[in-house]
């Protein structure tokens, strides 16, 4: 748990009840979309605007930035049409008993889904399973780049890629001491927060290989990608860094207060706006013009 935050956060606070468990920016309707335990929320400029009940053991979320999330549960997963609120349920075929604890989905628009016992399920359909992959302690959270899926393995502090066949490729890299979280950005870079040994990692996917690593202190954990900077958040502190990753060699280029425990992050690219969710409820922080452009 970050300690309480003793100085007054940057930008504006909205309130947002419960501890958030991830956050997805929707582009196509500027949308924040928040998942807690048991509900999901849809945070506009205005505040909360719809707030639908989930199952308990809905898990991870990702979204088609068109409208539409996708959340992970036993079984299967949810779709969740912003706009209207609708929420629609698909078991996967086969895996009633499946806890899946990931998702992820790739260009092609199937979805992947990861599970508490190590595997990784590529879908064909809304419903059929095109390929299985198991050998991972746990699937912690998935990624994709174009039709290339990224494993996070907490367990075994590894990424592992799997190709647009959805199979096991060649490389599966060892993430520092303790990786924690990891997100993909929009110019083909993979990030990774090693949370245990205090380093933001870069990977490249084609084919996997590790970029850039760079000293993160204070307990990096919140991760989001953009055009411009890498942003990270440090949880111990209760702060949220932008990194400009052009040069090879990070650079910090902005750092702001945040809430206490700043968990999620998540980033709208076209009005330069940095959304931090805190993962103990202190609310959603949004920073305007967070990374500076002009």
């Amino acid at each position: 748990m970050s300690p309480p935050a003793t100085e007054q956060a940057d930008g504006t606070v909205q309130p947002l009840p419960g501890a958030a468990r991830s956050a997805w920016f929707d582009a196509a309707t500027r949308s924040l979309v928040v998942l807690s335990p048991d509900v999901i929320r849809v945070v506009t400029a205005e505040g909360v605007t719809q707030a639908v009940g989930v199952p308990p053991e809905t898990t991870a979320m990702t979204g088609d930035g068109r409208g539409r999330v996708y959340l992970s549960m036993r079984g299967g997963y949810l779709r969740f049409d912003i706009a209207d609120g609708e929420l629609a349920r698909f078991d996967v075929a086969e895996q009633s008993q499946i806890p899946f604890t990931a998702v992820a989905r790739r260009a092609d628009g199937n979805l992947v889904l990861g599970s508490a016992d190590g595997a990784v399920y590529t879908l064909a359909s809304d419903t059929t399973v095109g390929a299985r992959v198991d050998g991972f302690a746990r699937i912690d959270a998935l990624v994709t780049q174009g039709n290339t899926t990224v494993v996070l393995d907490r367990g075994q502090t590894s990424v592992t890629t799997l190709d647009g066949d959805g199979a096991r490729e060649l490389r599966a890299l060892r993430a520092g001491a303790g990786a924690t979280t990891i997100a993909a950005d929009p110019v083909g870079r993979v990030l990774v927060a090693d949370t245990r040994g205090g380093e933001l990692l870069v990977f490249g996917t084609d084919p996997l290989i590790l970029r850039q690593r760079y000293p993160v202190a204070e307990a990096p954990y919140g991760l989001a990608g953009s055009s411009t900077l890498a942003w990270v958040s440090q949880t111990a502190t209760n702060t949220v860094i932008g990194y400009d990753l052009a040069t090879g060699i990070p650079v910090e280029k902005v750092r702001y207060r945040t809430v206490q425990q700043p968990d999620s992050l998540a980033y709208d690219d076209s009005s330069d706006t940095l959304y931090v969710v805190s993962g103990s409820g202190a609310g959603v922080q949004v920073i305007t013009d967070a990374a500076g452009r002009r």
